[in-house]
């Protein structure tokens, strides 16, 4: 699919006293540099490299996305350092898809977050429904705990059972 050049305004300090900046257009993996100077005559040095380039715009076809100096000069010299990032199966999208993206997640967070709300409020209603005898607030007493008959005290008549256990002296 033909993407659209996506156009990057990249402000740079070139000079003291310059307002100029450089243009740099990104597409796929092309980048187009475009030099403030109006002249037709620029000198363009890249990475210190002068190249046989004489336009206003330098195009960079399959760059690997490594940081390089990047110079123009005429009568004054502009300098930059270019640190774009390529990509070639990547897409473009607009401001609008993004916002929609963006209202879509929120939406869907939400009413994910308001669903959750309601049915832990039902649970506990349900909760407190089935144990509405019990009184809430500060803790009443315990009752002593009903004896097991499986653990009841030896009684007089049945030492004898028990009377060749020996003692382990806890």
């Amino acid at each position: 699919p033909a993407q659209k050049p996506f156009v990057m305004l990249v402000s740079l300090l070139v000079g003291p006293s310059s307002n100029k900046e450089f243009l740099v257009e990104i597409s796929g993996t092309t980048v187009t540099i475009t030099c403030p100077l109006t002249e037709s005559n620029i000198d363009w040095n890249v990475a210190g490299t002068k190249l046989d380039i004489k336009g206003r715009k330098y195009v960079i076809e399959n760059h690997d996305s490594s940081p390089i100096n990047v110079s123009c000069s005429s009568n004054k010299k502009y300098d930059m350092y270019l640190n774009a990032r390529v990509c070639a199966n990547c897409e473009e999208l607009d401001a609008l898809a993004v916002t929609g993206i963006i209202t879509a997640d929120l939406l869907i967070t939400l009413g994910v977050l308001i669903l959750v709300y309601y049915f832990s409020k039902d649970r506990k209603g349900k909760a407190s429904a089935s144990a509405g005898s019990r009184p809430r607030g500060q803790k009443m007493q315990r009752p002593p705990p009903v004896p097991n008959p499986d653990y009841e005290p030896i009684r007089k008549g049945q030492r004898e059972v028990y009377a060749g256990l020996k003692s382990r002296g806890f």
